[in-house]
């Protein structure tokens, strides 16, 4: 019987001793503050990321306010966090990432990052010893024991539950600061580019545009009226005599070269052909920089990068628009689109003409208080779903735009969604669901043409 008790208390004890480890090391990979690296102006925070089951795997990069996996597998279940949290993006690329610049070396930047995550060690093992011992203490309190047995079981706790944490992040810490040593580019956390640098495309130049639009079939103005006259890729791109370039164009005066196509996406449009059936559509980009006195170069992309149609007509078929599996299907598609937004922002800042780039948010379609999509599948909770999923979108493209110095927008279709009285998109049975109408494009080049005005004061 003696034997049992013994047997009971100490069965107790580890597992108190257990649950107090677990508490306080969760608690202090959640409070301990992140370990600031500043090279160069650019500052980059340090920390750990989500805790895994597995015993080797990625850090994690925050950029752009998302999560990205590094190409850098890192031992141990807590790896290292890197946060971006100011980038400057100009025309010299003159960012810690920028592993070609001429005044930082790759020991530099990596001995930073190594030396930020010790910190970041050193800090978190101390607030996890803190943690044990007020959980301890309070526990002690609470059974109301001597200040002698207090201090043994407070004592005991610390020593465990230091053993335990060091036990979890040892191998971590003891290799991550020489893979962290090594790394000295964005390149080196996720993985070089896949997309080429543009070339400049074949033609003579075109001093007389004032202005470039760059983009997929919102900046077309897909499922309005062709263009006069139009040319074979103006008609396979669905370009539009009543897109938001053709509005700016008539407010300013201006010659705007609008090379949008319905489509496009930042790998296949932006920075690479475009293939529309036996038709090739030049990069985009290598068509504007032929626009060499061009003030303002207007962006608007992402939507068919994230398969946003897609993405709609899922949600409507699905019984729930945040399941696990579309969830997790939009966060792959917009962790992929970050990587290649941030190159088309690193090839719009080495523009050798350096036009002022507007970077066009999307507007919302949908009014969740109105019914008149349920028919559709879209209830309000869907469209609330799917609100969410363009203001992450949203989200990326202005903090993007705000890294590099260049300005955002968002057209405001407020009171004017598809089931208000006087709506700026199409309708469902129009060609175009959902993408602006000749009212829509209007008021994104109001939006634009605030900015542009704003930004030449």
């Amino acid at each position: 019987m003696v034997l049992s008790d013994r047997l009971r208390t100490t069965l107790m004890l580890l597992g108190l001793g257990a649950a107090t480890a677990a508490v306080s090391i969760g608690v202090a990979l959640k409070i301990t503050p992140t370990q600031q690296v500043s090279i160069v102006g650019q500052t980059v925070q340090v920390g750990a990321s989500t805790p895994s089951l597995s015993f080797s795997g990625p850090g994690q990069l925050d950029i752009f306010g998302q999560r990205l996996p590094t190409t850098v597998d890192f031992a141990g279940p807590i790896r290292p966090r890197l946060v971006l949290t100011n980038i400057t993006l100009d025309s010299q690329l003159a960012s810690i990432f920028a592993s070609h610049h001429p005044s930082i070396s790759t020991e530099l930047v990596g001995n930073a990052l190594s030396s930020g995550w010790k910190r970041y060690f050193m800090w978190e093992t101390g607030v996890a010893g803190t943690c044990s011992i007020l959980l301890v203490g309070a526990l002690s309190g609470w059974w109301r024991v001597s200040w002698r047995r207090t201090l043994i079981l407070v004592g005991s706790g610390l020593i465990f539950v230091e053993a335990l944490n060091l036990g979890a992040v040892m191998v971590t810490a003891y290799t991550a600061p020489s893979k962290l040593s090594k790394v000295g580019s964005l390149e080196g956390l996720v993985g070089k580019s896949v997309l080429a640098t543009v070339e400049p495309a074949p033609g003579q130049p075109k001093p007389q545009v004032k202005a470039v639009v760059l983009g997929d079939s919102t900046a077309a103005g897909f499922g309005n009226p062709i263009v006069n006259n139009p040319t074979g890729i103006q008609k396979a791109c669905q370009l539009s005599s009543d897109s938001y370039a053709e509005d700016l164009a008539a407010v300013n005066g201006w010659n705007v070269l609008n090379l949008a196509c319905t489509g496009a996406t930042i790998r296949e449009g932006i920075l690479g052909p475009q293939y529309l059936g036996n038709l090739t559509v030049p990069p985009q980009l290598a068509e504007a920089e032929k626009a060499t006195n061009a003030s303002v170069l207007i962006v608007s992309i992402g939507a068919d990068d994230m398969h946003w149609s897609a993405m709609v007509e899922l949600c409507a078929v699905s019984k729930t628009c945040s399941s696990k599996a579309l969830t997790t299907f939009f966060q792959q598609q917009l962790s992929s689109f970050t990587t290649s937004y941030y190159e088309l922002l690193k090839q719009l800042a080495a523009i050798p003409s350096h036009p002022e780039v507007i970077i066009n948010l999307y507007y919302n379609p949908f009014d969740a208080s109105k019914t008149c999509l349920a028919a559709t599948g879209l209830s309000t909770p869907k469209q609330k779903s799917l609100i969410s999923m363009l203001d992450a979108m949203n989200s990326v493209l202005s903090k993007g735009a705000k890294a590099s110095s260049f300005q955002s927008v968002q057209p405001s279709f407020s009171g004017h969604a598809l089931c208000d009285s006087q709506p700026y998109v199409q309708g469902l049975r129009s060609p175009a669901p959902f993408h602006p109408n000749a009212a829509g494009e209007l008021a994104i080049a109001f939006a634009d043409e605030h900015a542009i005005q704003t930004g030449a004061k």
